[in-house]
């Protein structure tokens, strides 16, 4: 099964001394970085997703800012594919789906930010649409949210989002589990 690799907003806006920084951004991308070394160096396919929100007046992910540039750790290389999205759907009004398709792609690894957002909405899409998903949590990251006045912390934000994704949605796993199933199953 053909695999490719959606690194879904890892930008500069979701790091330390962004607007909306998230719990735990840094440790979530040194993994993303290790998720993709590791398509590199299998040579499959990779997806960068950016958010971009087309309004230049917008607090965060205005055009042409640092907030909306993909962070250095995880910054596509020449040949790497850059989808722009402005929606927390990667498919929604995107060139994803038909970039999918033409590259063969059947099963998706997914990591990024927002575990509850984008990374949780492009999943189901992409579950959806038929792919096999694979959804790497320890390369997501996400924030405290308020409820009822209650604030409900970024590790359980989190940890519903990856427990609700693997009900029905994907497989959760963490970066070190997809990397060794992978060789195990090159090994046999």
């Amino acid at each position: 099964m053909k695999t490719g690799l959606l690194i879904v907003d890892m930008q500069n806006e979701y790091f330390p001394g962004g607007i909306m920084e998230l719990s735990g951004m840094d440790e979530a991308s040194v993994k993303a970085k290790d998720l993709l070394s590791f398509f590199r160096q299998n040579r499959w396919p990779i997806f960068h997703i950016q958010h971009v929100i087309p309004d230049t007046t917008s607090p965060v992910f205005a055009p042409n800012t640092r907030g909306m540039q993909i962070h250095d750790r995880v910054q596509p290389l020449p040949g790497e594919r850059v989808i722009t999205k402005n929606h927390p759907n990667s498919f929604r009004a995107t060139s994803l789906m038909r970039e999918l398709q033409e590259a063969g792609i059947e099963r998706l690894v997914i990591c990024g930010a927002m575990s509850h957002m984008c990374v949780e909405a492009t999943t189901r899409a992409a579950a959806d649409l038929g792919f096999d998903c694979i959804v790497v949590h320890d390369a997501c990251a996400t924030m405290n949210l308020e409820f009822k006045s209650t604030t409900i912390p970024a590790e359980y934000v989190h940890g519903t989002a990856m427990a609700s994704l693997g009900f029905a949605y994907a497989t959760v796993m963490s970066v070190s589990r997809y990397i060794s199933s992978v060789a195990s199953a090159k090994a046999t």
